[in-house]
């Protein structure tokens, strides 16, 4: 793992000025922990209306958390969207309906369900949604909600963990440390090579996320190779 980070550090600049690692439009925040942080980079990275996502540790007090250490945090994933496009809660019922290991089962507090609200619309939006949750969950709901404090940044092989697992097109794309938390294509080519998002959607966008030819024809076929087959940690 501590090669891969070596090897972000000394990579080159993209020679393909077009691609769309930079989307500069107003966002709003959101906070989501649903077990495993690897698959939720996923699901949301490739969601029409995300702009940008990183993972890391919320939700409680101990200072500086890391993997190894996290005290009473959890796993989080922190969205930046466009609600002009996707609403909050649209993101909510993504949540609802994708937690890692289930909504009633009592696990670990690195695991536990959570939703980090970031102004009172979101907490108004959160609490809505969880009280129709627990009817459907027979009172069973293990979510918590809190408002979001300070939000750690997990380590840089935790960020964006599936594209990583791709060392050539993370090259050509000129993926670097910073870009593994800010870049937009990055979020994308996340959840498409897992499958996530879809041929369809992959190919309205593909041109304007400035891909080569080469690099789009591979991000399609692991996508085709890998639609329908779920996520997992």
């Amino acid at each position: 793992m501590l090669n891969i980070i070596r090897k972000f550090c000394t990579m080159k600049p993209p020679t393909n000025a077009a691609l769309l690692h930079d989307v500069d439009i107003p966002t709003k925040k959101a906070t989501f922990g649903m077990g495993c942080f690897w698959s939720n980079d996923s699901l949301f990275g490739a969601t029409p209306g995300v702009v940008r996502t990183r993972v890391g540790y919320s939700g409680g007090t101990t200072k500086n958390p890391h993997y190894r250490s996290i005290g009473d945090h959890t796993e989080v994933i922190e969205l930046d969207f466009d609600p002009k496009t996707v609403s909050y809660e649209d993101l909510l019922d993504m949540f609802w309906a994708n937690h890692e290991y289930g909504l009633t089962t009592k696990l670990k507090r690195q695991y536990q369900s959570m939703i980090l609200y970031h102004d009172e619309e979101q907490r108004e939006a959160a609490e809505s949604s969880y009280k129709q949750m627990q009817v459907t969950c027979n009172g069973q709901l293990r979510t918590e909600i809190a408002p979001a404090g300070i939000f750690y940044p997990a380590e840089d092989y935790h960020q964006k963990y599936r594209l990583q697992g791709h060392k050539d097109l993370c090259r050509s794309i000129g993926l670097d440390s910073t870009k593994l938390q800010t870049s937009h294509l990055a979020a994308r080519l996340n959840g498409y090579l897992v499958g996530v998002g879809g041929k369809t959607q992959f190919e309205k966008e593909v041109a304007q996320l400035g891909l080569s030819e080469k690099q789009a024809e591979y991000v399609r076929r692991e996508l085709e190779r890998n639609e329908g087959g779920g996520l997992a940690c």
